[in-house]
């Protein structure tokens, strides 16, 4: 780790180290030549290091993610994702410029050898089926005079292939000054294979009532100041908020039953046209069970057959239980109020099977990997079911261990299946055999071993359901409350005491940043966040939010300055850290000069006992990871009793009762490997966050979203 670590203090000589690797190979000329790092076309959205980011660019780029993301990601999602890339992109541009870095046509197309989805594309293929860079580039310039829509999008996979190809080329120079030597191997193996077996008596900090430690605003102060590294802060605010909720109230719930219940049964109504009474089938005695659905539900008529799994859960053995005809209701099931109907029943009409599916060359959906002949198959699959039908092997673990479908890793299991879903051979036999039965039958697939698990009924309901929604007098009335306690609470009015007054919920939410969008309660909020940052909202303004469903009246309770931390800010950080310390100068004081024997008898406690300790793993059952401890006593003789020692979880004294020292290996090459395979493997991660770390970076994004 030491040559990441100064990475960022000796550049200038990593600089001259990647440029002399580099200065065989000065490439040039690229299918296109984008500037990766944006450009400085209009406003920026960010400084990073002297660049400007383009915000006309950057919004191109959210743009272009909003299309691949779809519709479920948010904007601010889409936004970070974006700055994320864009920052990684400039900072890694930055240094592939100051050390000449580039890509050439060629490894842009060795690159691109190694991505499926251009390797395996029919259309850049040969005669031979294989991958032809000719037929690649053709493509290209096809696209260019006659696809704009295709070519456009190369352009950006371009884009994305030649940064990372470069990164590739970056990281890998940096690799290759990374490596271990056979005492780094060999300190490595003694570190996780030395043990060290100790006595000890430990007095844990938690004896000492933290009431007892007194602890000083201007302690806290110094403290902080001496870690100011440890106690920084960005930008941040507290808010407060009460959320008013549009849901419906008792009276709109016993309304919407009052409706359902008019509906179950026959009406009479008026006809004009006819001058005459009409009578309305209601939803028991209904004929048109579809088009009464249709006029009267939330829901409309689905006449698919289900299982008991496929019906709510909390109902699903009521409903199975109904006789055709039979009516279940009303019930609330989530947001509706439904009364349910049978329509049908089908006895048995699904069905839980396992396989054992031998497939061979040629089958349906044949795996390519399966080369064995239809003969070789119908043998082996005949085999099997010798040994299923005499009972002298495990169905499940034939399947899992012989089957070439994809259900071999469930045992063969492939659930319930109703009539017409399965082939014909298939649901021939399940369908006209009774549970418990075995078969070998041939289908398009191969052969299969087929084992009947489980029989259900299925069953056709018919559901009436209207949605719980509040009235337009519940959300006037909401509007009404919200709207008097933001009046209330923007005058001279305590928040607090204005909500406990009328049994609202005030909801704090601590520390959010500027880019944040989800509030905890309210979900996406981006507004309210804009709204607490803007400079000119005062602490303690109260401002009321339309959100969905409902209204959140937020009130402003702290501004947090980016910097270090205040004494208040850092106190609940810093406390348990400075009591520990006393408690450790307290208890070190008080059991000076004592033996191990009277340390344990004075302070209540008893003498245990740790073995096979490593330095790679210092764990002390009962303790913890004590570190310090356990490096204590591999420094000791054995026998030898140490003094008071302040560890992480108390004061220790201890005696090293056995030392072992790992047997010499002739050679230590492969923990030297290991420890070089593991460094590299940190390589991409921790270069760029020392970059980025040690790079000056201005973030506008606030002021456009």
């Amino acid at each position: 780790m030491a040559i990441l670590e100064n990475i960022r203090k000796r550049t200038t000589v990593l600089i001259l180290i990647i440029g002399l690797a580099l200065f065989a190979f000065v490439i040039s000329g690229v299918f296109s030549s984008n500037d990766l790092g944006g450009g400085k076309v209009g406003s920026s959205v960010a400084e990073i290091n002297g660049d400007e980011i383009s915000i006309d660019q950057f919004r191109r780029d959210v743009e272009a993610y909003s299309r691949m993301a779809g519709p479920t990601a948010s904007s601010m999602q889409l936004v970070n994702q974006v700055w994320d890339r864009q920052v990684r992109n400039t900072i890694l541009a930055q240094q592939f410029e100051e050390l000449g870095i580039n890509i050439e046509q060629d490894q842009i197309i060795n690159y691109i050898k190694t991505i499926p989805s251009y390797v395996q594309n029919p259309e850049f293929h040969n005669a031979s089926g294989v991958f032809d860079e000719n037929k690649f580039r053709e493509a290209v310039a096809d696209w260019k005079a006659n696809n704009p829509n295709r070519y456009a999008l190369w352009l950006q996979d371009e884009q994305a292939i030649i940064q990372n190809a470069k990164e590739q080329t970056y990281f890998n120079l940096i690799k290759a000054g990374v490596g271990s030597t056979l005492k780094e191997g060999e300190l490595d193996y003694k570190l996780a294979n030395d043990k060290v077996d100790i006595k000890y008596v430990r007095v844990p900090y938690t004896s000492i009532p933290d009431s007892s430690i007194a602890v000083t605003k201007k302690e806290i102060e110094a403290y902080i100041n001496e870690h100011k590294k440890d106690y920084k802060q960005d930008r941040s605010r507290d808010l407060e908020f009460v959320y008013f909720e549009e849901k419906a109230s008792l009276e709109d719930e016993n309304a919407v039953k009052e409706e359902i219940t008019k509906l179950l049964e026959d009406r009479v109504e008026y006809n004009a046209q006819k001058d005459a009474n009409d009578t309305i089938k209601g939803f028991r005695e209904t004929a048109d069970m579809i088009a009464f659905l249709d006029r009267n539900s939330d829901i409309k008529y689905d006449t698919i057959y289900k299982a008991k799994k496929d019906l709510p859960a909390k109902f699903a053995d009521t409903l199975m239980s109904l006789e055709k005809g039979d009516m279940f209701g009303i019930y609330r099931d989530g947001d509706f109020f439904k009364v349910s109907k049978m329509m049908d029943r089908k006895t048995n009409g699904t069905v839980k099977s396992s396989h054992i599916l031998i497939s061979y060359e040629g089958a349906q959906r044949a795996n390519p990997e399966v080369t064995r002949t239809k003969e070789e198959a119908e043998k082996k699959a005949k085999e099997l079911y010798k040994e299923v039908k005499d009972k002298s092997a495990v169905f499940t673990e034939l399947a899992r261990d012989n089957s070439d479908g994809s259900s071999a890793p469930q045992g063969g299991d492939i659930g319930y299946f109703q009539k017409g879903q399965l082939t014909k051979e298939y649901d021939n036999f399940i369908f006209n055999n009774s549970v418990g039965a075995i078969e070998l039958v041939e289908t398009n697939f191969g052969f299969h071993i087929i084992r009947i698990d489980d029989k259900q009924d299925i069953v056709r309901i018919a559901t009436l359901a209207r949605e719980i929604e509040p009235s337009e007098e519940t959300i006037n009335t909401l509007f009404t409350e919200a709207t008097k306690f933001e009046m209330e609470t923007s005058s001279d009015k305590d928040f607090a005491v204005a909500a406990k007054e009328s049994n609202f919920v005030v909801r704090p939410v601590n520390k959010i940043k500027e880019m944040d969008e989800n509030l905890p309660g309210l979900s996406a909020q981006r507004a309210i966040v804009q709204w607490a940052f803007n400079e000119d909202t005062k602490l303690g303004e109260v401002k009321r939010f339309n959100i969905n469903n409902g209204y959140a009246v937020v009130r402003l309770t702290a501004k947090y300055a980016e910097g270090l931390m205040s004494v208040e800010d850092a106190s609940a950080l810093v406390l348990p850290k400075l009591r520990k310390e006393k408690k450790a100068a307290q208890i070190i004081e008080a059991n000076k000069g004592k033996t191990m024997e009277s340390f344990a008898k004075d302070n209540n406690v008893i003498a245990s006992t740790a073995s096979a300790l490593t330095m790679k793993s210092p764990i002390i059952p009962g303790a913890g990871s004590e570190a310090f401890v356990v490096g204590t006593a591999f420094a000791m003789d054995q026998g030898a009793t140490s003094g008071l020692i302040k560890g992480d979880s108390g004061v220790y004294m201890l005696t090293v009762t056995k030392k072992e020292e790992a047997a010499k290996l002739d050679n230590y090459s492969t923990y030297a490997n290991n420890l070089q395979a593991s460094a590299a493997g940190r390589v991409n991660f921790a270069v760029y966050n020392a970059l980025k770390e040690a790079s000056t970076l201005e973030d506008k994004r606030a002021t456009f979203y």
